[in-house]
């Protein structure tokens, strides 16, 4: 099973793009801190489709927080004679955490692979055995 859940926070505002058949698409990095005192973050890539990603790019800035569920995609490239391995989450739901200043009610979306719509779900913290 290849799924991952995390939750950080954007590191700039996402930018909505369009694939050539009109898909929807944003790419964009979220700070995910690590356990520990040093006040440490991995920065992960994450891709968002269709009306996840017109959500992502509407209600999302730099500094918000998002939970995020997807699924791992890996791939590489060749540069100086180098092989690089590259990572991203692809994202399968998202639920937007706390509350920007000029809104009153977080939103959540998920979507199930084929990119169609959005639906509400519940939190991640409820279905987290920590949270």
């Amino acid at each position: 099973m290849n799924k991952v859940v995390i939750i950080g926070r954007f590191t700039r505002k996402p930018e909505l793009n369009y694939t050539n058949t009109n898909l929807a698409v944003t790419n964009f990095t979220v700070a995910v801190d690590k356990p520990g005192k040093d006040k440490s973050a991995d920065f992960i890539r994450c891709t968002a489709f269709d009306k996840i990603a017109e959500n992502i790019c509407r209600y999302m800035d730099k500094g918000r927080q998002i939970a995020i569920e997807g699924r791992i995609n890996t791939g590489s490239y060749e540069k100086d004679g180098q092989k690089i391995n590259t990572y991203e989450i692809v994202v399968e739901r998202a639920e937007f955490i706390g509350r920007p200043e000029e809104r009153s009610q977080s939103e959540s979306y998920h979507n199930y692979g084929d990119y169609s719509e959005a639906k509400s779900y519940r939190r991640f913290e409820e279905e987290l055995p920590w949270g």
